[in-house]
Formats: C-alpha cells, structure tokens, sequence
C-alpha cells in the first residue's frame, strides 16, 4: 500500500485538492494522510488588524484565534467525512510548526504529495505558482500533483518528453505509483525546434521503455517554441488530462534566471500536474 500526503490551509479548505486526493487514492488504494500545516505564525488576522484592534487587541485576538481553530476542526472533519465515506484508509496529521519545513519533512516519508496550485499558508492570494509552491517544488522529497481549483477526473495522461532524463524519471515515478493508468489514453508529445528531425529524441530507447510502462501510448511530435506549443497543444485537450513533466532539478540560483517548465504551465494550464525530478 502506498502513501500519498495532501496538505490543507486548514483556515481556506479546497475542495478541489480533496477531490483530487479522495479520486486518486481509491485508485490504487493507497493511505491517504490529511497534512493540515497549522502554522503557529499564520492566522487569519494581520499586523495592520492588530494595529485597528485599539486597546481591546489582546481581547480581540483571542476571540479571532478561537474562531480560526474552529475553522481549522471544522476542515479536518471535511476530509474525514470524505474519507470515511469513499471507504479509505486514512490518517490526518495537525502540524503545528512553519509550514514549508514541516511539509518538506512529511515528503521524505511519503509516495506522493497533492497540494493546490494557489497555496501561499498566508492570508494573502498570489497567482500560481506561488512563492510557497515554488519553494516546496524546489526541495520536496517526493513527486508532486498540483492540482487546479476545479476537480475533474482524470481521462488522459499527457506525458511531457523531451530527451532530458527528469522527463523520463517522471514517467518511472508515475508508473511506479499509478499502474493503472496505463489503461488511459496516453500520449507522449515532444517539441522540437524547426531545424530538428520530427523523430524523439533517443527514439528507440525510449518507445522501447514506454511499451513496458505505457505500451499502448501514442506519440506527437510538434514544432515550435516548447513553453508556446505546449501551451497551444495541452488547451485543445480540455480539463480531464493530467500532463507529466520533469522539472525543479536545477541549482536554486540557477533558477532565479530561467524559470521550470512547471512554472509556465501552472501560470497558463488549468489541468493537474504530476512533477518528479530527480536530484
């Protein structure tokens, strides 16, 4: 049996990364464990609301604390509830210390981690991906799904290939937690550049590998740009296709200068992710 870990802001429950979870741990009927990261630095109050609290602060922050603890219980049963009732074996774990370390620990020990695109585990809104999220995609310890706002099931895998070997690990890593989906429709789409041959890079090694993982998957080569023909290609497919790419294997300082792959399609592509890399 399997664990995946999904992380909750207990304080702004989705619902799309439950969904998501319930969805694909009954497909392998994996353990599923609730991560709520209740960071004891974040609250659902500011400095500045402090500030305006008056003389009546300390007051004021103890009734908004209760109320955020309420909020937070009322999250975990809403996972449990759907848990129980989708028939899993699950676990839930309240982490109190700061998020993005607590949840980079919980990755060594786990399958797969499923966290929302817009998770920041502040009460600010950032668009994806978010400064948390990049920072998790940087140091987890295990493949990631990333998941959009609204669930969808899953009828078609996207596997995103273009010669490196974090894309072919992605694959493994995929094969590896979700045998299953080898019965979906599975497509492998590649980009090359004008000057280039329409064949895949490594051409008969890798249809060779994939007739052992995906031996029914269909290939399409495209020409152009990767970041725009990606793009292009993956809002021609709708909303049911999970798209599979390495990335997050360069050096942090590298990346202040080129951005991943997964940061393009989670700012432009309103469809899961399953992001591996290997270190």
């Amino acid at each position: 049996m399997k664990k995946i870990i999904v992380a909750f802001d207990g304080l702004k429950f989705s619902e799309s990364t439950k969904d998501y979870a319930i969805y694909l741990a009954k497909r392998i009927n994996a353990h599923l464990v609730g991560v709520f990261l209740d960071d004891f630095t974040y609250h659902s109050y500011s400095f500045p609301d402090v500030v305006g609290f008056g003389n009546k602060w300390e007051e004021k922050i103890d009734d908004i604390n209760a109320e955020d603890e309420e909020r937070r219980k009322r999250s975990v049963y809403l996972f449990e509830d759907a848990c129980q009732a989708a028939g899993l074996h699950y676990s839930v774990h309240r982490d109190k210390n700061i998020a993005y370390q607590e949840l980079i620990h919980e990755s060594i020990y786990s399958d797969l981690l499923i966290i929302h695109s817009h998770e920041t585990f502040t009460h600010f809104t950032e668009p994806a991906p978010t400064r948390f999220l990049r920072d998790v995609l940087s140091d987890v310890q295990c493949p990631v799904i990333v998941v959009p706002y609204v669930y969808k099931p899953i009828s078609k895998v996207i596997l995103l290939y273009d010669g490196d070997p974090s894309s072919v690990h992605a694959v493994k890593m995929l094969s590896y937690i979700f045998p299953n989906l080898k019965h979906l429709d599975t497509e492998v789409l590649s980009v090359k550049n004008e000057k280039q041959s329409m064949h895949l890079p490594d051409n008969r090694l890798m249809k060779e590998f994939m007739k052992r993982h995906f031996p029914d998957a269909k290939y399409q080569v495209e020409k152009g740009d990767p970041e725009e023909q990606i793009t292009i290609y993956l809002e021609t497919q709708g909303e049911e296709v999970l798209v599979v790419l390495g990335a997050y294997d360069r050096s942090r300082v590298s990346r202040w200068f080129k951005k991943s792959m997964a940061d393009h399609l989670l700012a432009n592509v309103n469809v899961p992710l399953f992001i591996a890399h290997n270190k």
